[in-house]
């Protein structure tokens, strides 16, 4: 079930894709508890306001050292979250205090060195 939070037009929103797992899209139209959205990818469709999920606030540039701090931690936003520190082959984060690592499928000259350990180094030391 989706996050309460007061959805009306212009709002951006996740919702499921069945290729994609969520694709973000903005309302268009909300008419009692079913909104009209427009995908990222250019598409028009409806859905129950229960099935999205606020994209307002999310941390699109992977900055954040804990995703606990996320403004909303629900599945897209971190998936999200994770495929952006992905793509910026920053394959390590927090979660509270559990360190995440994501598999990179290739080497990282710079992976184990100094700096990269003492960032890590004691994570849960930092709470």
């Amino acid at each position: 079930m989706g996050i309460l939070v007061n959805i009306t037009v212009g709002f951006h929103v996740w919702i499921e894709d069945p290729s994609i797992a969520w694709i973000d899209a903005q309302v268009s139209e909300v008419n009692g508890q079913e909104v009209q959205l427009q995908t990222s990818d250019g598409r028009t469709v409806v859905a129950n306001l229960s099935k999205t999920h606020p994209k307002v606030g999310d941390s699109p540039d992977g900055r954040v050292d804990d995703m606990t701090e996320l403004s909303y931690f629900h599945e897209p936003g971190v998936l999200h979250y994770l495929a952006t520190k992905y793509q910026l082959n920053e394959i390590y984060t927090y979660t509270g205090s559990i360190l995440i690592a994501i598999n990179p499928f290739q080497k990282f000259p710079d992976l184990y060195d100094g700096r990269m350990k003492a960032k890590y180094k004691g994570g849960f030391d930092r709470l």
